[in-house]
């Protein structure tokens, strides 16, 4: 029997996974406060590595300080960021997967105790599941070019560390997804109103790293909707989808929206969020990626099988114990004989 799970995926003409399971980027707080890669984040990556997953990706990194959420969250905002950024790549493509670094902004989803220069689309309380935040401001456009610079010159950072792929973070309620979202996006310029305009930042900063760094393969993590009466639904993501593959990503990565990255409460079972993704993979040319409580071969080739999704982003069970995630996941089952 011959199980999906293993089979290579080519993602763009230069870059090929070597099995359909990623390791999603996920918070370590190793960086120290500068943002920088410390040997407790390296030994951490070299621990998560040894699962054997094809797509190894480092967890959000901001691209300019006040798009910082946490005190150690790691950063790629300077050159003085390179050094422990090449180490990090070197380290994940020695295990020969695909090493992924994922960008962010926070916009308005931080705290005034991290980010000094609150600011957003619009000077709107961003919605979260587990906690309240305060307003950001609504950005001017020397705001908007600053952001797109940003995202454009820690794009080409990444690629200069020797990342094989960027991921750009438009989901879970941070900047981009603000950007794009109908609740927390109500300007009347041309970023604000239709979908279209809505979209306009994420769409420009893509096209400027395609310009700027052509080889280096882009992905987009993406809400499968809001979760929120009025906020994006699936339909609209649908459309951005497609505006986004139009525009040169190779990768569409499906998770939750604008309230953040916690289960919803409506959500229960192995693969919660996959029905978001089995709805844009069948309406996209390129690989999606599901996740949610993902964690048995069982769920993994019923859901390849279903072309629900292309790879499998196993999260919480591959922290837990990368070893097991390797033997679990990554091990062809013994063939029993008489």
């Amino acid at each position: 029997m011959a199980f999906k799970r293993f089979q290579p995926l080519s993602v763009s003409r230069n870059l090929t996974l070597k099995n359909r399971l990623v390791l999603p980027p996920m918070a370590s707080q190793t960086a120290n406060t500068d943002g920088k890669v410390t040997e407790q984040t390296l030994a951490h990556y070299a621990r998560l590595s040894r699962s054997g997953a094809g797509l190894l990706m480092v967890e959000y990194s901001f691209v300019t300080e006040d798009g910082r959420s946490e005190p150690h969250q790691l950063g790629a905002h300077d050159d003085n960021c390179l050094h422990g950024l090449t180490q990090l790549a070197s380290l994940l493509k020695e295990t020969g997967a695909v090493a992924g670094l994922q960008l962010t902004h926070c916009g308005g989803k931080t705290t005034p105790d991290v980010t000094l220069d609150m600011m957003g689309p619009s000077s709107i309380t961003v919605p979260a599941y587990d906690r309240e935040l305060t307003a950001p401001r609504a950005m001017e456009k020397a705001d908007i070019d600053h952001w797109q610079r940003a995202f454009i010159e820690a794009a080409i950072r990444a690629e200069t560390a020797g990342f094989d792929l960027v991921e750009l973070h438009c989901a879970h309620g941070y900047g981009l997804n603000q950007w794009l979202s109908p609740l927390t996006n109500q300007r009347h310029d041309e970023y604000g109103g239709s979908l279209r305009n809505r979209a306009r930042m994420l769409l420009e900063i893509v096209a400027s790293i395609r310009l700027f760094s052509p080889d280096l393969t882009l992905m987009v993590r993406v809400p499968g909707q809001d979760g929120y009466p009025d906020g994006l639904s699936r339909e609209d993501m649908a459309q951005v989808c497609e505006w986004l593959v139009e525009a040169g990503v190779a990768l569409i990565n499906v998770s939750s929206g604008i309230g953040g990255w916690k289960r919803p409460k409506d959500k229960r079972g192995e693969g919660y969020l996959v029905d978001d993704a089995a709805y844009l993979k069948q309406q996209l040319t390129v690989p999606v990626i599901g996740v949610g409580g993902i964690e048995t071969p069982e769920y993994i080739e019923q859901a390849l099988a279903n072309q629900w999704l292309d790879l499998a982003a196993v999260g919480r069970f591959l922290l837990a114990d990368p070893d097991h995630f390797r033997t679990t996941l990554l091990s062809e089952p013994t063939v029993q004989t008489a």
